[in-house]
Order: C-alpha cells, then structure tokens, then sequence
C-alpha cells in the first residue's frame, strides 16, 4: 500500500468571512450541532495535546462534555499523563475532525480545573459501570496485566455495589479558549481556513 497515494477531494462546503458567526463560541456550537445531527460518529470526540515539564507534546483523544462560557470541558484522571502535564504547564490545544462534514476545528487556550463540586456532580451522573472504571484504574500507570485490571474492577463493584464515590484525584479540566481556527475542506486543497484570534478574523492560506 502506498500511502502517498491516498487522497480524497473535498468540495461539499464552504466558509467564508460574511457568513461566518462573529462569535466563535456560538460557530463552533453550530457546527457541533450539525455533526450531531449529521450522525457523525462520536462527534463530540476531540484530540487533546499537552506539553509536559521536559518540553515534549503528547496527544490522545477525549470527549468533550460540556461548553461553558467559553470554556471546553472535559474529565479525567488528575494523575494521568494528561493531568500531571497539566498541573505543569496549564496550556492544551484542542481539535475536533469531522470528515463526514469536510470539517476541522482547533481551539487553544489556558486550563484550569473544575471544582470538586463540579466532578463529583458530573461523576455521580455516568453510569455506573463508568464510575466502577474510574475508581479502579490507576490510569497512565503500568500494572501487571489485563487479570490485575480485570481483578482491580471486580473488587470495585464488590465494595461498592451502588457505584463508588467519586475519587479524590478524578475530575474535570475546563479549557479556556483564546483562539480557534474553522477549517472547512475545499477542492484541489485550497481549503477555507478562518481563525479567531483577539477579537478578529483572518483568513488562514491552506
């Protein structure tokens, strides 16, 4: 297979600067609402990139689970990769694909935690078999094997038959937003690029 040779053209949509929304916030928000009504698949899924203390970037995926003035929300494992990276250096880039709709967008900005109130709201709301997960792993770390994870899940479920309380060190990061970038795919990839940036928009060469 020679990758080189994968290509596709895109030329369903387009964006540009007179109906584009002068709100970036409310924009992306349009945009999300397609996707879901779309039935793109896990649109709320999002690409979170961190830079630990060594000056190293590291990337996984995450969902977004909430908009809040202004800010992108989502949860984890405060002793994770993602939240030791985070309690050294507060700043992340988010980014949302949604190839069904020829879409990109990338947020940046600084991140704060979420309250304990909060994380243990928003923990008591997921199902149960979520909460057993949470309260078992010891996410990033490395153990033993599946068996121990397999062990580690069972004996949650045996101390908390209800679902267990929220753990100490789990809970939500919200990014604040201070750029955002709109892509939309176009043909022969000269794509629209349209960036948020103090208070401004500017169109981005693809």
């Amino acid at each position: 297979m020679n990758l080189a040779e994968i290509r596709k053209d895109y030329q369903s949509r387009i964006l540009d600067e007179t109906t584009v929304l002068s709100d970036p916030v409310a924009q992306f928000l349009q945009w999300m609402d397609e996707a879901v009504k779309s039935e793109v698949e896990e649109p709320t899924a999002m690409h979170l990139a961190t830079v630990g203390a060594d000056g190293r970037p590291s990337g996984r995926m995450v969902l977004l689970k909430g908009v809040e003035n202004g800010g992108f929300v989502f949860f984890t494992n405060y002793d994770s990769q993602k939240g030791r990276e985070l309690a050294q250096n507060p700043y992340a880039a988010l980014t949302f694909f949604w190839p069904e709709l020829e879409r990109q967008v990338r947020i940046e900005g600084r991140v704060r935690r979420l309250s304990r109130e909060e994380s243990v709201r928003y923990f008591e709301s997921r199902p149960v078999e979520s909460r057993w997960g949470a309260y078992a792993s010891p996410q990033s770390r490395v153990v033993s094997g599946r068996a121990w994870l397999d062990d580690a899940y069972r004996q949650a479920t045996e101390r908390h038959p209800n679902g267990p309380p929220c753990p100490e060190n789990w809970g939500g990061f919200v990014l604040l937003a201070e750029s955002f970038e709109f892509w939309q795919g176009r043909q022969g990839r000269m794509h629209d690029r349209l960036k948020f940036l103090d208070g401004k928009i500017v169109r981005l060469a693809p």
